[in-house]
């Protein structure tokens, strides 16, 4: 649903000129409306004019050619993709038929009534249109009273006419909820009040003059310089890391939604856009598809996502930032998602050679496509390529309290395996997990408790948003839990990810010098129904069978190959795998 509040976009001539014979169709953003800024068939999302500059090179054209490792592609996803999005708005164009969620009479009765205040023309005057999409538009307008007399502001107008499905008028309702309850933090749209009368729905917002950060990007070249960059990253990790601990993913995270509050060359940027943002908990998945074509994650279109699928529209974002081009890019939009899931971006071609190893990898840690391997918005702003920063503030990290309550609940031999494994963490990692070690520690006693995790979420963290999305729930649950208090050594067992690791290069070394710390202070003769004991299989399991291998025959103690294993936390079915 949602709409940007910059100017409207005036492309240069022959921006989006088509290729002859090509099929280029609109981008997966069912809900902003928005013409894209893109060119499909385009390898850059810079203009042409750009391209000869000495400040632009391309790293794109070696890219499309690795995503088909087969003679035939995959089956497309973009056909029921587009359905699945057309079902959920309604037409997308104007004399497209519309796929209803119900009979055509649920649709004739659907309440339109939102119960937000009326009189919107009594409190603004509206002036010159500033945006618009194909399920409304945005204008500027001028306070009449109260608080905001005088006083410029953006109004997002919803014609009550497009809300033609009920999951539409969800949409609207369920953004100015989130909108009203996270409104506050530096980097986001200040929200002031939604107004409604027969015709219209008014989302009365802070105005932003400076512009897209895409038009920023264009403005440069095509590319911003590490420093600026890191400027960049630093405050969009900022604000979506806030919604992540509040149970909010935005969903649609794209240069287009983030706007400038002026046109000063330090303002402070804002995210916009909440039209497709849901509210998930840490052990929830979404399976709706939404967002853009460019910018989607590869879980989203395998329907099974969370806050991670954000982290990955960020490193798209990190991606063109630094180097002008995008990380995929195709013709169709079914090329798009193919290489969305099969292709790997490039770093060989200039500027990637020049940029520091940090920012490279940096990117790639936002672009693994196995979401457990992602890093969180917190985790990215403590990476060396952003640490040390003065704007850097690393906040609370809801996938710690994640994997507190997974260690807590593991065995005792699966809780030594991971002490073992935290002892080869590196200084960078290390940080991380004092910071967030420090963020509930009261009083830097040495020590935290449960029922710590609990009070820093809710004292210092908690919105309307963290009730609404049951993120307070889970926390609830993880603080309700039996355990002892940790020191910090045995907090970074609890909270150091396996899968995060076990994405980097040197995994290889860090297993191995975990198993050599487990060989010498918590390996032990075991025997194999112990060990099936300790891991919850059914005695219905074949467990000689599954579990032959993880016990060395010559003294009965976890070879390397189960002590591996068991870092992960393996669950009878994914023994029985095994």
């Amino acid at each position: 649903m949602g709409l940007c509040h910059g100017k409207p976009f005036e492309p240069p001539k022959n921006f989006s000129e088509n290729l002859p014979g090509e099929n280029n169709e609109p981008p997966l953003n069912s809900s902003t409306g928005k013409t894209p800024k893109f060119p499909f068939f385009s390898p850059s999302p810079l203009h042409s004019a750009f391209k000869n500059s000495p400040a632009y090179s391309s790293s794109v054209p070696s890219t499309p050619l690795r995503f088909l490792k087969r003679p035939f592609p995959p089956p497309s996803p973009a056909k029921h993709i587009k359905a699945l999005l057309t079902r959920r708005h309604g037409s997308m164009k104007p004399n497209e038929a519309t796929i209803p969620e119900g009979s055509e009479c649920d649709i004739i009765g659907l309440d339109k009534n939102f119960g937000f205040s009326k009189n919107f023309i009594k409190h603004f005057v509206l002036g010159e249109e500033v945006g618009r999409g194909h399920f409304g538009y945005t204008c500027s307008a001028k306070g009449k009273r109260d608080s905001l007399k005088g006083q410029d502001v953006a109004v997002k107008v919803i014609p009550k006419s497009k809300m033609t499905t009920p999951i539409a008028i969800e949409d609207v309702r369920r953004e100015v909820k989130i909108l009203r309850a996270l409104t506050g933090h530096k980097n986001l749209v200040k929200f002031y009040n939604a107004y409604e009368d027969e015709d219209n729905v008014y989302m009365v917002m802070e105005l932003c003059t400076g512009g897209e950060l895409l038009d920023r990007i264009l403005s440069r070249g095509g590319k911003y310089s590490e420093e600026d960059a890191k400027v960049v990253m630093i405050q969009i990790l900022s604000v979506v890391s806030y919604c992540h601990l509040q149970g909010v993913v935005h969903r649609d995270l794209k240069p287009e939604n983030f706007l400038f509050s002026s046109k000063e060359d330090h303002s402070p940027l804002k995210a916009i856009d909440f039209g497709l943002s849901d509210y998930v908990k840490p052990d929830e998945r979404l399976n709706d598809i939404v967002g853009s074509a460019y910018y989607v994650a590869p879980e989203v279109l395998h329907r099974s996502y969370g806050t991670e699928a954000d982290m990955w529209s960020i490193g798209v974002i990190a991606y063109i930032l630094l180097c002008g081009s995008r990380p995929f890019w195709a013709r169709t939009e079914s090329g798009i998602f193919r290489a969305v899931l099969k292709a790997e971006p490039s770093f060989d071609e200039a500027p990637w050679p020049s940029l520091s190893s940090d920012s490279i990898d940096f990117v790639k840690k936002l672009l693994n496509k196995d979401y457990r391997r992602r890093i969180t918005a917190a985790q990215a702003l403590s990476h060396p390529w952003l640490a040390g920063h003065q704007d850097v503030k690393i906040p609370l990290d809801m996938l710690t309290y994640k994997l507190v309550k997974a260690y807590i609940c593991s065995s005792s031999l699966r809780r030594s395996a991971l002490a073992a494994l935290a002892k080869t963490l590196t200084i960078p990692q290390l940080a991380y997990l004092r910071e967030q070690f420090i963020l509930v520690a009261p009083n830097k006693s040495g020590f935290i408790s449960l029922h710590n995790l609990k009070t820093q979420a809710v004292a210092k963290n908690s919105t309307d948003a963290m009730k609404d999305s049951r993120v307070l729930d889970y926390v609830n649950v993880v603080s309700s839990l039996q355990y002892k208090k940790f020191d910090f050594e045995e907090f970074c067992a609890a909270a150091i990810s396996v899968h995060q690791l076990e994405g980097m290069e040197s995994w290889e070394q860090h297993a191995c010098r975990a198993y050599e710390f487990f060989e010498k202070d918590g390996n032990r003769p075991i025997m194999i129904e112990e060990l099936a004991s300790e891991l919850g299989l059914s005695p219905s399991v074949p467990i000689h069978v599954v579990l032959q291998d993880w016990i060395r025959h010559s003294d009965g103690c976890l070879s390397f190959l189960g002590f591996v294993r068991l870092l992960h936390g393996v669950s009878s079915r994914a023994a029985h795998k095994a």
